[in-house]
């Protein structure tokens, strides 16, 4: 069957066997090895991406599944070598380690910081709670929930600062 994904912004179309996981196709057929492979079960979250902006195990879905879906992967979250506010604040406050779990880790978080966006910042227990899909065996996510907590702040302090600053003038 022929599948047509959009990747990262990039338009790509192939033909899947039945049976491929979307991790196989991201990971072997695109390259985009930031997507890792735990435990081919869905228990770890090391696969994590965004299927149409929600965050999905990419080792639970087939591919043909996301036919005419957007994916993003680690990959596609930041622009060039800079990090998404997410990502700098995990790694001021040491949430990342070893680093294997981290990409699944940022996908997710990630979405819980877009349906937050408009709200209160997530309580502790409502991070925790989101972490639930994701083992790391590094952080004791001590430093995730920081880093996360972190993030949040950041985010809230830039309308606050940009309406402190005075608005620019043209004059003629």
């Amino acid at each position: 069957m022929n599948v047509e994904l959009n990747v990262n912004g990039v338009p790509e179309r192939f033909p899947a066997e039945p049976n491929e996981l979307l991790v196989e196709r991201l990971r072997d057929g695109l390259g985009l090895t930031g997507t890792k492979v735990g435990c081919d079960t869905g228990q770890c979250g090391t696969c994590v991406v965004r299927l149409d902006g929600r965050s999905v195990k990419s080792c639970l879905l087939l591919t043909v599944q996301a036919d005419g879906s957007a994916v993003t992967t680690i990959e596609g979250v930041a622009a060039g070598d800079e990090l998404t506010g997410l990502q700098e604040a995990l790694r001021q406050e040491h949430g990342t380690q070893c680093g294997f779990c981290t990409p699944g880790m940022v996908m997710s978080l990630g979405e819980l910081l877009d349906v937050s966006q408009d709200g209160p910042a997530p309580t502790e227990p409502e991070i925790r709670e989101w972490l639930t899909g994701n083992l790391c065996r590094c952080t004791g996510y001590h430093s995730v929930v920081r880093g996360v907590q972190r993030a949040c702040a950041a985010t809230a302090a830039e309308p606050a600062a940009a309406a402190s600053r005075p608005a620019a003038t043209t004059e003629g």
